[in-house]
């Protein structure tokens, strides 16, 4: 990569990891201090006038601890609060030159690093993970030419379309403001009242009510732009571009009542797993894709390519694939770097540029200017996390927490004292230069035309879910309106909203909430197009990699038939985890100890994706006097998860009663419905190879009988 101006320095992986090292403290052997370095050598009690006397004023060890303690907290997000972050580098697959003239998309040998935070929208930093929520998606680049912010969701539009409804969207979707409640969620009068009201709309909330509202991890979730930019290369040439982060494992999502009871179980569900797998070296990769539109292309779509609610399908722009991402290194510490972490649409290098957007012309203020609200400082750039890899040379100096220390006479440009530096750049040497677009209008408070069709995208989706989807959708529906305590706003959002985009919708979400069904709505017919909303056909079944295991163990468990299938899952790439009444060792059949790796009590088949019960008489005994082994197995077949089981491990399946499935007698593997049966263990490989192809579907929503296990 070409690098310009006299003062860049070169960017690779590495760079900003070594930039990092100088703030980092290591307090292995070392003594504690004050924050002046003064050493300290009792902290259980204040200086105090006798024992038990008043504490004294000049106990300045004390007023600093607490002072220091009492201001740690800084203002959360107002959204977007509770996130989860990483390391990692971008590596282009080949020169964007024709399309960009950004430094870090030009050589497919450079790596650049980059800062990631996966987040929740709505609700604060001690919510749950895996509430119905839009997801934040939010990628730092440290580039060469400066810090390039690629701030996205897991959805590719968004609710409103203009920046200035922002506040009355954020008021109304967060806990009612006269008691503080929900907390984390939509399901309540305000915000479906403000939603009835919002034909614009329509179309993200097809998106929230849909399996995309609860990925099953960071690790499998899409992550878009959401707003139309411009790519502008050297020549000055622009197109318009769509951003998108596609998963290397494939999409995937829970389904409603897991993610009810990780919230309970395990709150901080998509955390963990996020930690977990970069931990046991499985990174998380992600392709950066683009969808490019030619200038003269811009209005040949019957939709404006700047309306945020919209998306283009992909039958009718392919994605270009332009490079790869690795997340590889947890942070150091949480609140220095995920917390701190500040992440701005306006931040973009030279080749990246703005369009028209209503809305992200509003964020481009909101976003600073909430910055500058959580930090109290306009300095927050030269926090260590948030640190350009390129230099920083510029006039503005002084504020809250300034660490850098310019050396000279002048602090304004133009001057003669300091030689005319910092210097002005031109286009050669790297200068950034908004694209001449030529603008033409009077003042107005008004929207285009264009913008007005807020059903079609919408009718659109809803027919690109498969059956299933649907089904849980409306399911959905009736969980978040089924909360609403006003018959009037369930029945605006049924008969203005739903019959709107489709009568099949709006009869079956009206079924659940009390409401009448709407007479058929004769709205423009909307051919099926891609399913770019559908979980199912973006969901990868050719791998098992890092997917967790569930085996069922116990006292006399058949350790061959145990070991066995475990090293098939762990070659296969899967993470087995051997789950007990208790945690400590099991004694196997042939008297090895087996350790016990979770306990009923701290796991469930909620946290698992899939699960396997071993042979083993006494083992098998046992567990059918234990209602969380049945429990575990019934869960996992009414979510759809692959079970598998060989020997007498047969026998616990069939006593689980899982909805009137049929067990064959026989003792030959056999497959039904994603549950893996070989009554007579004969052959490992062939019971393995068949059961790891039922976990790589991820789910098996063709079990009818599901609905009937209670579970």
């Amino acid at each position: 990569m070409s690098e310009k101006g006299n003062d860049m320095r070169s960017v690779d992986e590495n760079s900003k990891n070594e930039q990092m090292k100088e703030f980092r403290r290591d307090n292995n052997g070392q003594y504690l201090t004050t924050n002046q370095g003064v050493r300290i050598g009792h902290v259980d009690d204040s200086l105090k006038a006798g024992e038990r006397g008043p504490t004294l004023m000049e106990d300045f060890q004390l007023r600093e601890r607490m002072t220091h303690f009492d201001h740690e907290s800084m203002p959360e997000r107002v959204v977007h609060a509770r996130g989860s972050g990483a390391h990692g580098y971008f590596q282009p697959y080949k020169s964007m030159e024709k399309y960009t003239k950004a430094g870090f998309l030009q050589d497919p040998s450079t790596r650049t690093p980059v800062f990631v935070r996966f987040s929740t929208v709505v609700g604060s930093r001690g919510s749950a993970d895996t509430v119905r929520d839009v997801r934040g998606f939010a990628t730092k680049f440290y580039t060469a030419e400066g810090v390039f912010d690629l701030v996205g969701n897991n959805m590719p539009i968004f609710f409103i379309q203009d920046g200035n409804k922002f506040p009355d969207l954020v008021h109304a979707i967060k806990p009612e403001p006269h008691h503080e409640m929900p907390q984390a969620s939509a399901a309540h009068d305000n915000f479906w009242d403000f939603a009835s009201l919002m034909p614009e709309m329509a179309h993200m909330l097809v998106w929230l009510l849909s399996d995309r509202a609860i990925p099953r991890s960071f690790r499998m979730m899409e992550g878009f732009g959401v707003h139309t930019f411009r790519w502008i290369n050297e020549k000055g040439d622009a197109h318009f571009i769509k951003w998108h982060w596609l998963p290397k494992l494939g999409t995937a999502s829970l389904v409603w009542d897991e993610a009810q009871k990780l919230a309970g179980k395990d709150p901080d569900w998509l955390r963990r797993d996020l930690w977990n797998a970069i931990e046991a070296g499985h990174f998380p990769e992600f392709e950066l894709c683009v969808q490019i539109v030619a200038e003269k292309d811009e209005h040949k779509f019957d939709f404006d390519l700047l309306d945020a609610t919209k998306i283009i399908p992909r039958d009718q722009v392919p994605l270009t694939k332009v490079g790869k991402m690795v997340l590889n290194r947890n942070p150091d510490e949480f609140f220095a770097e995920t917390e701190q972490v500040a992440f701005h649409p306006g931040h973009v290098v030279p080749g990246i540029d703005f369009t028209n957007d209503p809305l992200l012309q509003g964020r481009l203020f909101s976003y600073i200017d909430t910055q500058l609200n959580r930090f109290g400082s306009a300095n927050f750039h030269e926090l260590p996390i948030n640190r350009p890899l390129a230099p920083v040379n510029n006039n503005q100096g002084a504020g809250f927490m300034r660490t850098t220390i310019n050396r000279g006479k002048t602090n304004y440009f133009p001057n003669s004292r300091g030689g005319g530096c910092p210097m002005l750049a031109t286009d050669k040497q790297g200068a950034f230069k908004h694209y001449m677009e030529k603008i033409d209008g009077r003042k107005i408070r008004g929207r285009s035309e264009s913008f007005m069709d807020h059903f079609s995208q919408a009718t659109m989706s809803w027919k690109g879910l498969t059956e299933g989807e649907q089904e849980r959708l409306i399911q959905a529906a009736h969980f978040e309106l089924g909360k609403v305590e006003s018959k009037e706003i369930r029945h605006r959002m049924v008969h203005d909203i739903f019959n709107h985009i489709d009568h099949d919708l709006a009869v079956r979400a009206a079924e659940g909430i009390g409401v009448e069904a709407p007479k058929k709505f004769a709205g423009k017919k909307v051919k099926k197009s891609a399913a770019d909303i559908s979980v199912k056909y973006h969901t990868k079944t050719d791998s098992i990699a890092s997917r967790k295991v569930a085996i069922l163990a116990a006292d006399g468990v058949d350790i061959d038939q145990l070991e066995g299938v475990k090293n098939a899952l762990i070659k296969a790439g899967a993470h087995p985890i051997i789950v007990s009444k208790f945690q400590g060792k099991l004694k196997g059949s042939n008297g090895e100890a087996v350790e016990v790796d979770k306990s009923h009590v701290t796991t469930a088949s909620i946290m698992f994706d899939a699960v396997f019960v071993p042979g083993g008489k006494m083992h098998i005994e046992a567990q059918k006097r234990q209602g969380d082994a049945l429990h575990f197995i019934q869960e996992a077949f009414k979510h759809g998860k692959a079970i598998g089981a060989v020997g007498e491990g047969v026998e616990l399946v069939a006593m689980a009663r899982l909805g009137g499935l049929e067990i064959p007698g026989g003792e030959q593997v056999s497959e039904n419905l994603g549950v893996v049966l070989d009554r007579g263990a004969s052959s490992a490989g062939n019971f393995a190879a068949t059961f790891i192809e039922a976990i790589a579907q991820h789910r098996h929503f063709e079990r009818d009988m599901k609905a009937m296990v209670p579970a």
